[in-house]
């Protein structure tokens, strides 16, 4: 570890003595001033222990911004170590605003606090790593005094949120596909009224087929609300795709093994499943009469993990063209599920129809 400049151990002394006078008073014995320096050594090395033992981003600096000290986890933190004495500010690589915007260190939380000569709060910032990796934190820098009210420098705590924007963005997510998710149900139950219309010819068994189709609909919300099991993939399909089977089987066909997915990889899925049924509801081959939708998936095993993989393939439905503008169904297979469960997808706009492969890794241990 670097060596650090004792003053801050000092301010911890001197506040000790100070807190033990005032509540003694007369009783208090003097710290000797002429304390031995193989006393003062050992008391910064069990102090930066402490600080080394934290979890939480610890370092200072002097009045001038040049760093004294930092603890193993502003390291980790920053993805460096940087010199000491000679370094400004913050050990950070470079540093950015929460909205991506870059952040000169001479202008971060730290060097503010030294300028003005007061504490900051309630700031966020991200450094970016030598790798090129991103971490957002909350810094909490604080000047030091020595008993004459003069700076004398500032320490940090930089508090790792990168857990809790994760969950904000995830959040984010889920309630903007609950918005597109009812638009899109909306949009569904009306294809289905429209399909089921054109396959009976009378009014009790349009009654009974609508309302057992908008049932099956009803069962993938459930499989998808129920997280304290697992869920099948074949589940999670059918569930999405029942709506639209007349019983022929030649206009949804489903071939695959049993697949249990965790609760993480249902959802995700089941929002893929559920764009592609309504784009094909909407506008693919479950928008016409004659129109086929086939699924087939199947789970792949080598030396370290499982894959899943599965085919959707539309035919006989309106011609397909190239879609002018991506949108959400697109967006969704090209970035959001890359990033949630690294799923790998492919999707061909053939004139005859839409076709999509999508690969995804499994955990290692088949759910029970």
């Amino acid at each position: 570890m670097n060596e650090a400049v004792g003053f801050l151990e000092s301010e911890l002394d001197r506040a000790v003595a100070t807190f033990g006078q005032a509540v003694s008073g007369d009783n208090v014995v003097p710290i000797d001033a002429a304390r031995s320096q193989a006393t003062l050594r050992e008391r910064e090395r069990r102090f930066r222990q402490l600080l080394d033992a934290l979890p939480a981003a610890v370092y200072t600096t002097d009045a001038a911004g040049r760093i004294t000290y930092y603890n193993d986890a502003a390291a980790a933190l920053w993805g460096h170590r940087p010199p000491l004495g000679t370094s400004e500010w913050c050990g950070s690589w470079k540093l950015f605003w929460p909205d991506g915007t870059p952040l000169p260190h001479d202008q971060c939380p730290m060097a503010v606090a030294l300028k003005d000569d007061r504490a900051v709060r309630g700031m966020e910032a991200a450094a970016e790593r030598p790798d090129g990796t991103r971490v957002p934190f909350i810094p909490y820098p604080t000047p030091i005094h020595d008993e004459t009210g003069t700076l004398i420098g500032a320490v940090n705590m930089l508090v790792d949120v990168t857990d809790r924007k994760r969950a904000e963005d995830q959040q984010a997510l889920l309630v903007r596909e609950l918005h597109h998710r009812v638009k899109n149900t909306l949009a569904t139950v009306q294809a289905i009224m429209g399909s089921t219309a054109r396959a009976v010819d009378n009014i009790e068994d349009f009654k009974t087929a609508l309302f057992g189709r908008i049932q099956s609909l009803s069962k993938t919300h459930l499989l998808l609300a129920d997280e304290q099991r697992a869920v099948k993939f074949g589940d999670i399909v059918r569930s999405e795709l029942d709506a639209f089977d007349d019983g022929s089987n030649k206009r949804v066909v489903l071939s695959g093994p049993e697949v249990p997915l965790t609760s993480q990889l249902a959802v995700s899925l089941g929002m893929a499943v559920h764009e592609l049924t309504t784009n094909a509801a909407k506008f693919g081959a479950l928008s016409v009469f004659g129109g086929k939708v086939e699924v087939t998936w199947s789970v792949t095993i080598d030396a370290t993990r499982r894959t899943l993989s599965f085919d959707w393939v539309e035919s006989g439905g309106p011609l397909v063209a190239q879609p002018l503008k991506q949108g959400f169904g697109s967006r969704l297979l090209a970035f959001v599920l890359p990033g949630q469960i690294q799923a790998k997808s492919r999707i061909d706009y053939a004139p005859d129809g839409i076709r999509m492969h999508c690969a995804l890794p499994l955990p290692a241990n088949p759910l029970v």
